[in-house]
């Protein structure tokens, strides 16, 4: 029995043997992607497949092709690292594919939303969260990437969303008395560690683009904020949320929530004038929380699901997180190069084990939402290409890669 646990242990480097180079593994998950649909329709009963709403017959129950191809923030995620990797590597079929599942959406949405039926939620619906926005899971990340696809490519369709995404988030969203964003489900006026990217994502570009300095403002403010009600000292780690009515943490520090907000500072910091007044302390967060993140690494270059919890599983996506967070920070000057080896460890533990030989990333968790439970989160699903990891792993790949040419 010994035997095949030793040999189960170590088919992970036996099946990633073939990768020479960093960018042979990007390569790979990126070009996996683009074998899957991301522009089709599939009846729900007859399997028939529809490349845009014209072809679908009155009455037809559709679904996407592919998962790659909802409106979900996770898509939003993809659609910018595609656009960056295309950039970077010069390959267009990279950029091609973020601006074509956009178009897709702007083509394709109203024909949902004038037979949306009201015993749906409108995030099972297609395309729902393109035109009913509830909560900054619907228009943060997405918004972020059509303002990305924007820039490229000016149809007024995307301004117009673009400009009722910012109304959304900066008018809209649920707030407590602070003015810190907030969430009124499971719990009532819960703080979530999530949402600093849900709304960092979007305003961040929407700073780039219109220059306007009242989304900078507000994206410093909501880190900052939402920070110090997460933070932990002790641990030097983020808790998941805040109870505002019970005045305490959630119960766990889940890594993917951490990484959100390494994440989103990065996504500020890149794009935040020289002089803005709290580019100071954003740069000392992104320091502190890396410091602490820094310390929950493990021998194999991994972080756990739950980061304090060393019997909790390896989890991918937060540690292409952090791998993009360190390398990112160093790149641009925010951090001391000194880090980067816990970058460079972190990412060949990716390459080596968690990225196949097809372009399949591993042991991405599933979407969490909060628990007062840590069970809950010890035992959430983890799945080979899930959708939550695809973008962060391309992200942590170029960043990686002009790490090492420095």
């Amino acid at each position: 029995m010994r035997i095949f646990a030793l040999l189960f242990t170590f088919l992970p480097f036996i099946a990633s043997a073939w990768q020479q180079t960093d960018e042979a593994a990007i390569r790979a998950v990126a070009d996996n992607i683009l074998k899957q649909p991301v522009t089709q329709f599939t009846g729900v009963t007859t399997g028939k497949i529809y490349n845009s709403t014209r072809e679908i017959p009155k009455g037809e129950d559709v679904k996407f092709a592919s998962p790659l191809a909802e409106w979900h923030y996770s898509n939003g995620v993809l659609d910018m690292s595609m656009l960056r990797l295309g950039e970077y590597l010069g390959d267009t079929r990279y950029t091609n594919y973020a601006m074509n599942h956009v178009k897709f959406g702007f083509d394709n949405y109203a024909y949902f939303k004038n037979t949306f039926r009201n015993d749906r939620k409108h995030w099972y619906w297609p395309f729902g969260q393109l035109w009913n926005f509830k909560e900054l899971d619907d228009c943060g990340a997405m918004g972020a990437a059509v303002v990305n696809v924007y820039q490229r490519d000016q149809k007024p369709e995307y301004k117009t969303y673009i400009d009722k995404a910012a109304q959304h988030i900066m008018k809209g969203q649920v707030r407590l008395a602070d003015g810190t964003l907030s969430r009124t489900f499971p719990r009532e006026m819960t703080v979530w560690a999530d949402d600093v990217y849900m709304s960092v994502s979007f305003l961040s570009q929407m700073g780039k683009l219109t220059k306007e300095k009242q989304y900078f403002d507000e994206a410093a403010r909501q880190i900052i904020q939402i920070a110090h009600y997460l933070w932990d000292d002790e641990k030097q780690l983020f808790y998941h949320c805040y109870y505002t009515d019970l005045k305490r943490n959630g119960v766990a520090c889940w890594g993917r929530a951490n990484g959100w907000i390494t994440v989103s500072l990065c996504m500020l910091l890149e794009v935040l004038p020289e002089d803005h007044p709290q580019r100071g302390e954003l740069l000392s967060w992104l320091d502190r929380q890396i410091v602490g993140a820094s310390r929950y690494q493990n021998a194999n270059g991994m972080w756990n699901q739950l980061l304090d919890k060393p019997e909790s599983y390896d989890e991918s996506s937060i540690t292409a997180m952090y791998v993009y967070g360190v390398a990112k920070g160093i790149n641009h000057g925010w951090l001391d190069p000194k880090y980067r080896s816990i970058a460079i460890t972190g990412w060949e533990a990716l390459k080596k084990t968690q990225i196949t030989e097809e372009g399949h990333f591993r042991n991405v968790c599933v979407g969490t939402g909060i628990s007062d439970d840590l069970p809950f989160y010890y035992n959430r699903p983890v799945g080979e290409n899930e959708k939550h990891g695809l973008g962060l792993i391309i992200e942590a790949g170029i960043e990686i890669m002009k790490l090492k040419k420095k």
